[in-house]
């Protein structure tokens, strides 16, 4: 499936740049996005026809009943990035979209929850200046939203999950500086509902990069305890690395076969019985 095609500007944004979303060449070898299972495929929101929804630098699929991303995808260009600000930017529904398909701000006022990007802002502001600006825009349609709680990205584990792009750039030989990075929540049946909205307790990231002309693929998830919301307690957050399959279980999506032979990560224990990284220098890349 090819996702790299123009998506018509977004009224309101102050731009005309056109939305060209995930491109699934931009590491040379080519990435395709996931595919929904077929128990979930029908509830995905569809923008004319298509259940792929572009933005600046990133795409995803959108869950109708969860209103929440089931994936995002996107690009990092890390010889072209640049240094924006976030300030005036507002979190709004893309109004592309039906407005009761995605959780807006009455999810978020006076709690500990965040309005956390699953797309990381820093990571979609590379290219021309127009380019680079609309993806900061773009960056805060609540679609790339999901509640996290505050302390989220800084867990007491060095901050693992919110440094797992600047690691792959630190600590692996990515050639030309690309990655393209797949992330999304772990929908559960027993996700804890507040608000009427139920909250993901589990989120997923896959990594790929091209090393030595050869495409590599590494996974993570993090597990987050939400029993204690209302308490305002917290256990502390878990990063795991896990194999991409690993992720499928969680996801209700497939990623394309070359990602499956891009991951060399194996391990016979279970996330349960397995230790969680410690810092992203425990990452096998």
């Amino acid at each position: 499936m090819t996702v790299n095609v123009e998506s018509p500007s977004i009224a309101g944004t102050g731009s005309d740049v056109p939305r060209a979303g995930y491109d699934p060449d931009f590491l040379g070898s080519r990435v395709e996005i996931p595919e929904l299972d077929a128990a979930v495929r029908g509830d995905a929101v569809r923008l004319d026809g298509s259940d792929v929804i572009s933005y600046t630098h990133f795409s995803l699929t959108l869950s109708r009943a969860r209103r929440f991303a089931f994936w995002v995808a996107w690009n990092i260009d890390g010889a072209a990035m640049r240094k924006l600000p976030r300030t005036g930017i507002d979190f709004v529904k893309d109004p592309r979209l039906p407005a009761e398909t995605q959780v807006g701000n009455e999810l978020y006022q006076r709690n500990r929850l965040d309005r956390g990007h699953l797309a990381r802002r820093a990571d979609l502001l590379w290219g021309g200046a127009a380019e680079a600006e609309q993806a900061n825009i773009d960056s805060f349609f609540y679609t790339n939203i999901t509640p996290q709680m505050d302390d989220f990205n800084q867990s007491s584990r060095a901050g693992v999950w919110g440094q797992l792009e600047d690691a792959v750039f630190a600590d692996a030989d990515v050639d030309d500086l690309r990655v393209s990075v797949f992330g999304g929540p772990a929908f559960r049946d027993d996700d804890r509902v507040h608000r009427g909205v139920a909250l993901p307790r589990e989120y997923w990231k896959v990594i790929c990069f091209v090393a030595g002309n050869r495409l590599r693929c590494r996974a993570f998830l993090l597990t987050q305890n939400l029993d204690e919301l209302e308490a305002l307690a917290l256990d502390e957050f878990r990063v795991f690395q896990v194999a991409v399959a690993e992720v499928e279980q969680r996801a209700h999506c497939r990623f394309p076969a070359a990602l499956h032979i891009a991951d060399t990560f194996v391990t016979q224990e279970s996330v349960a019985h397995r230790r969680p990284l410690e810092s992203t220098a425990d990452i096998n890349w």
